[in-house]
């Protein structure tokens, strides 16, 4: 078992900042041996910085009212004083080297991916995240879920503002689940702080964190990147179930994804493509396009009255399922399935009074997204 260098330093750091961390002055202990460990190191660090503060000044301060000149004190005068330089290159030396042995098996414990139980892929996408459960044949896109309304200040803000998804990333407890991180468009960074995890996804690269939750519950994160204009409506959150709950959610999932994909051999009604579209728009589009489809121009054209975009629906699909390259709209190809696509182009060209009564059917998005 790893020793716990970090605790057996800090024993009394922790006991001593109980009240800074109720009055969330602090940060957090954590859910995680390693947010511990980093929690314990942090508060090792801070109590050293202390104690050499208090010397420092008090020796500063001594000097200036014990010496001052209105009693008559005069300044000694030396140069290259042996005692004195050893002494201040040696103190400073053992200083470093009580926080580098803690601080070096926390590094060592942070970049450890090794023998994980399972695998999941994280990917930053503006301005959500999409989370694959590697070899389960799980996988979706978390979304913002906080009301529009309270972003606009038409309502109370809820207790999660801006904190809350509509699908959390659901992980079991007491298993070692290796992270992968990337990214579709900018750089995000994926952080969780009660499970000490702060890692930055990056196009064209894949870093690698890991994380072993010991206690249920739901924490929530957010990016902590300046990803663009929506950034902070990017918030994450994390589902710690118990293991034998995980299993039953992994099988909800696969049937869920299975009815999805039946979904696709049958041809959809207006009512239910449109009922679909409406849910869908407001989780993945409206939070640029404006519920009421009106945009923010120039970067989010307006949906609403767009005659160019009705009189076009191949362009319409297109852009939805390949996006638009050099602008901020998504290629959702890798966001939504086919029925979500097909839902949502349907409902923009019969919302806000287009009624262009055209239904776009999940099989021809399928078709098209696997040519």
């Amino acid at each position: 078992m790893r020793k716990r260098l970090v605790w057996t330093a800090s024993g009394v750091a922790l006991a001593g900042s109980a009240v800074a961390r109720a009055s969330g002055w602090n940060m957090p202990v954590g859910v995680t041996d390693l947010s511990q460990d980093i929690y314990g190191l942090h508060m090792t660090i801070f109590w050293i910085c202390v104690v050499i503060g208090i010397v420092v000044f008090g020796a500063f301060f001594f000097s200036l009212f014990r010496y001052r000149r209105s009693r008559g004190a005069k300044p000694s005068r030396f140069h290259e004083h042996t005692t004195t330089e050893v002494l201040w290159t040696l103190v400073p030396l053992l200083i470093l080297v009580v926080m580098a042995v803690p601080a070096t098996a926390t590094l060592k414990a942070m970049y450890d991916t090794s023998e994980a139980d399972m695998e999941v892929m994280i990917t930053g996408q503006q301005w959500r995240w999409r989370y694959e459960y590697r070899g389960e044949d799980v996988s979706f896109t978390s979304n913002l879920a906080t009301p529009r309304e309270q972003i606009d200040g038409q309502s109370a803000k809820g207790e999660h503002y801006l904190r809350e998804v509509d699908e959390p990333l659901v992980l079991p407890v007491d298993r070692k689940v290796r992270l992968l991180m990337t990214s579709d468009d900018v750089i995000h960074s994926w952080w969780v702080p009660e499970l000490g995890v702060k890692q930055d996804t990056m196009p064209g690269f894949v870093n690698e964190n890991w994380v072993r939750i010991n206690e249920p519950g739901t924490y929530r994160g957010q990016c902590a990147e300046l990803c663009g204009r929506d950034h902070a409506f990017m918030p994450i959150v994390v589902e710690a179930v118990t293991p034998e709950r995980f299993a039953s959610w992994l099988d909800e999932r696969r049937s869920a994804a299975a009815e999805a994909a039946m979904g696709l051999d049958r041809e959809w009604g207006m009512d239910e493509l449109m009922e679909r579209g409406q849910e869908v728009y407001a989780t993945s589009c409206a939070s640029c396009h404006q519920p009421d489809g009106s945009g923010s121009p120039p970067a989010f054209p307006a949906l609403a009255g767009n005659q160019a975009l009705m009189d076009d629906r191949e362009r319409h699909v297109e852009t939805v399922v390949n996006g638009v390259a050099g602008s901020s709209m998504a290629a959702f190809r890798n966001i939504l399935n086919p029925v979500d696509i097909a839902a949502v182009i349907t409902y923009e060209r019969n919302a806000w009074g287009s009624e262009t009564g055209e239904r776009v059917q999940p099989s021809a998005i399928a078709e098209r997204l696997a040519d």
